[in-house]
């Protein structure tokens, strides 16, 4: 690999540990203020996005397939490299944006996430590196397979925490009483 072929990659990572900072400076704890770090942080609990993982790190993944997706019908002509850069902006935007104060107390006002605060910056971290990876799969894998994918996680995470990528966009943007009391099991 070239050294210009290597810069679409160092500018990701340099977009990624700047986020990181950012979210230090923004006042996010660095991980878990339980004072542990694990794997899994559980929702409904005070670890919830504060650990490793979570239950919402799956839509990170697919925001990489989504990000993939996109690039690829309006920019195909770019560089990999330089998609990579555009969907690495967009979720570390996202990242910035979700752990501010306005937008945790959107989350607080308009859907079941009453004990959300906010994500660790290892959570954030970890939920780039989900979208990283999630761009990635969609670049190898077949179409039929990123699909099946998509659909499998956003299943998956309404059976088991009733929430997922599309209810957390439409309850954020759109708050519907007949999803939130769906989500609060009503």
């Amino acid at each position: 690999m070239s050294d210009v072929n290597r810069v679409p990659y160092l500018v990701t990572a340099v977009v990624v540990l700047t986020t990181c900072a950012i979210l230090l400076w923004m006042g996010r704890v660095p991980w878990c203020a339980c004072g542990h770090v694990d794997l899994w942080g559980t929702v409904g609990t005070n670890e919830g996005s504060q650990q490793l993982f979570d239950w919402y790190t799956p839509s990170h993944l697919l925001h990489g397939f989504i990000f993939y997706a996109a690039l690829w019908l309006v920019a195909r002509r770019m560089s990999l490299g330089g998609r990579l850069v555009i969907a690495t902006l967009v979720e570390c935007a996202w990242e910035i944006a979700e752990n501010t104060n306005a937008v945790i107390e959107r989350y607080r006002e308009v859907t079941i996430s009453l004990d959300y605060y906010g994500d660790s910056v290892l959570n954030s971290f970890s939920d780039i590196m989900a979208m990283l990876i999630g761009f990635w799969l969609a670049r190898v894998l077949p179409v039929w397979a990123s699909f099946a994918i998509v659909i499998g996680f956003e299943l998956l995470t309404m059976v088991i925490i009733r929430d997922g990528l599309a209810l957390n966009v439409i309850m954020l943007l759109w708050p519907l009483d007949i999803i939130r009391d769906w989500q609060a099991g009503l």
